[in-house]
């Protein structure tokens, strides 16, 4: 069964950090290449981040640039990311995102407010 579960999500204050984790299962996901994306409330599913299946050549968003880290663990069936600097607007639903196939999990909510 194909699985996408996403963790980590939680209130932080604003400039402070957080990690999401999402765990694959299912797929090759050494394979593929994952994205991050995120609903604010209210508002449609927004791309923020993605990295090819060897771990190259991550790519952002460019309001998460340089705030925002993707990195994966192929060993561990694994995508994370750092969260830097958190602001307001980050809060929202974040989905990993298999992106061959456009699956994503449930999601993990993130607020940021102090």
């Amino acid at each position: 069964q194909v699985q996408l579960v996403e963790s980590g999500g939680g209130l932080v204050q604003p400039g402070g950090s957080l990690r999401l984790t999402c765990t694959a299962s299912g797929f090759p996901f050494s394979d593929e290449y994952m994205s991050w994306v995120y609903q604010a409330p209210g508002r449609g599913l927004r791309w923020l981040a993605g990295i090819y299946a060897d771990g190259s050549r991550p790519s952002y968003l460019g309001i998460v640039e340089g705030r925002f880290i993707i990195s994966r663990d192929n060993a561990k069936n694994t995508l994370y990311l750092q969260m830097n600097n958190v602001r307001p607007e980050d809060t929202g639903t974040y989905y990993c995102r298999r992106d061959s196939t456009a699956m994503r999990g449930k999601g993990t909510l993130v607020t940021v407010s102090s």
